[in-house]
């Protein structure tokens, strides 16, 4: 693990995780990382390193793979919560919920430009290929 506190620490981190050999990233959906997703996408990229993403959304923007839910519904049901607290619903009425449909999304292209063949069982798993 390579704890990341601000943007200047995510490329250190990545090529610290590197260095002692890690196979693989998982990029958590915090919003620092949501934010230097390019950045992250580019280095990891540059160094060969496989990394899964949360928002299947960002492997459009060149990540490998991602499995989570799409950002649209999860804005979607913050907006329709929004919605009921400006309708007069105490915010600590609302109960807690959790996505319901996740997608997982595979880039090829990324996969080819890290040498890293997808198995076609994994294909075909997947809700979306680039």
């Amino acid at each position: 693990m390579h704890p990341v506190i601000g943007a200047d620490g995510i490329v250190p981190a990545i090529n610290a995780a590197k260095a002692a050999g890690a196979g693989g990233l998982n990029v958590l959906a915090a919003s620092l990382f949501g934010s230097n997703s390019k950045t992250i996408i580019a280095h990891t990229t540059a160094l060969r390193l496989p990394a899964i993403y949360m928002w299947p959304d960002h492997t459009e923007l060149g990540a490998l793979i991602a499995y989570g839910p799409p950002q649209t519904e999860v804005y979607r049901q913050v907006a329709r919560m929004v919605a009921k607290v400006l309708r007069g619903t105490k915010p600590a009425d609302l109960p807690v919920q959790q996505p319901t449909t996740f997608e997982l999304a595979i880039n090829l292209e990324t996969a080819k430009a890290i040498g890293l063949t997808v198995p076609m069982n994994l294909l075909s798993r997947a809700d979306k290929v680039i």
